[in-house]
């Protein structure tokens, strides 16, 4: 097959033999390149069981999958792109307005060239819609200095989904001491991207609490000196004016304190009730509190504490830098991220889930929104029990794929993991995936044939 050449840029040689290729191919040029690269890097796409993907071919990069590019400040890079599945696929690297035209069936090509002209950590991705979500994303590193190090450097927001009190089990009530304090840091948003969060205890979503029933809290809350809001606090748990917060509002450098008794088992929010209450809620400031019956909770091998929310930025989904709040998005209930945990990655580059098969897990679910209903799915499995609205002494439903939670809503829901794999957490509303919001739960086992027996292709 020919390869065909497409060099609009005035003054920029054809690239000769380095662009030559079997297949078919379009190549662009782009401004400021020069006619030889000084980098050559191929992908080749892929699907597998485990979702969509570029693979690194040659190099140092060679058999990785979604590989870490590193490159010269000011290099001329030429990037080749190969359809290895079949399927329509693209290569795009908005940083340096770069994009390979679209390849559709196996063996077509696309080659084009770009300098990258400023040092960082940037994203390439497929742009075909649901294609990016479905794991067609990898870092573009430029520069000698140390772009890991950079990208570090931004604070880990999130919470790790196993970070949760262990169960209470059969005990008395008794009193409960917990100190919490809201904060307000710059963190990792995406990557490339940071936010301003405004928290409780540092982290997205807040400290899971865990009490049981009939037991006494005597909560102190505590704002951060260098706050520049004041910050509250409104349990769903509570019985008394605004969830405690018409007593917890909490100028910066001051703390409050108030006593409650848990007397209504179940899962329930937490979150800052101080206007704009859906400011401070988008921001990150809402958790959970679980408050156990009388016993406990039937054992699982493995608890984990999942919240879903929104974050509205003025600049779009997807660009890099610090990211400021945009208050008519929040208004007109236009997020730009959808987040497991805080951030995009939280719950599939940061933390994700991890069990084994034969194990059965429990997932504590919320919703801080402010504003959205989440549809909470695990594709490729079923929640063998799950508990509605968070409550804990009405029978659990049984065998459910879906279930709806509001905003300052929760569910729980437990199931058995019988075959191994990458199972996907989601909001069924699956455009939200676009949008940053997914988690991975990763089960490591031996193959289960006569439950899931992938065909010989």
């Amino acid at each position: 097959m020919k390869t065909r050449r497409w060099i609009s840029l005035l003054g920029v040689l054809l690239l000769g033999t380095a662009l030559s290729a079997a297949h078919a191919s379009q190549t662009n040029i782009a401004e400021g390149v020069s006619s030889r690269p000084d980098v050559s890097i191929t992908l080749k796409t892929g699907i597998g069981e485990e979702g969509m993907y570029f693979k690194g071919v040659g190099g140092t990069i060679d058999g990785q999958i979604n590989p870490k590019i590193k490159i010269p400040q000011d290099a001329v890079v030429q990037l080749t792109l190969i359809n290895g599945d079949g399927a329509l696929h693209d290569v795009a690297i908005p940083a340096f307005s770069a994009k390979s035209d679209e390849v559709v069936g196996r063996d077509s090509s696309s080659v084009f060239v770009f300098r990258a002209s400023e040092s960082g950590q940037f994203a390439y991705f497929c742009s075909i819609p649901g294609h990016r979500a479905a794991g067609m994303e990898g870092k573009l590193i430029v520069g000698e200095s140390d772009a890991d190090a950079q990208a570090d450097s931004l604070a880990d927001i999130s919470r790790d989904p196993a970070d949760l009190p262990a169960p209470i089990g059969d005990r008395e009530p008794k009193t409960i001491r917990v100190d919490m304090e809201t904060v307000e840091k710059q963190a990792r948003l995406a990557d490339g991207t940071s936010y301003r969060y405004w928290t409780f205890d540092g982290q997205v979503p807040g400290p899971m609490l865990r009490v049981r029933e009939g037991d006494t809290v005597d909560l102190t809350l505590r704002n951060a000196e260098d706050s520049t809001m004041i910050h509250s606090v409104d349990f769903h748990a509570v019985t008394g004016p605004g969830g405690g917060a018409s007593v917890l509002q909490v100028p910066p450098g001051g703390q409050k304190s108030l006593s409650f008794k848990a007397i209504k088992p179940g899962l329930y929010v937490y979150h800052c009730a101080t206007p704009m209450v859906a400011h401070h809620i988008a921001n990150g400031m809402y958790g959970m509190i679980l408050v156990e019956p009388e016993g406990g909770l039937p054992p699982v091998d493995h608890e984990f504490y999942v919240m879903q929310g929104e974050i509205y930025t003025t600049q779009a989904y997807g660009q890099h830098g610090e990211q400021s709040f945009d208050v008519r998005k929040l208004l007109d209930e236009k997020p730009e991220y959808y987040v497991f945990n805080g951030a995009v990655g939280a719950l599939t580059e940061q933390h994700p889930l991890k069990a084994k098969v034969g194990e059965r897990v429990r997932i504590f679910f919320g919703v801080g929104g402010p504003n959205a209903t989440s549809s909470f799915h695990v594709i490729g499995e079923m929640f063998d029990k799950a508990y509605a609205w968070g409550g804990t002494t009405s029978a659990p439903a049984e065998h459910i794929q879906t279930i709806s939670v509001p905003p300052g809503g929760a569910t729980i829901v437990d199931f058995e993991l019988e075959v191994p794999g990458k199972y996907v957490l989601v909001d069924h509303a699956l455009s939200r995936m676009e949008r940053g919001l997914a988690g991975f739960l990763q089960v490591e086992g031996e193959d289960v044939p006569e439950i899931y027996a992938p065909g010989d292709d």
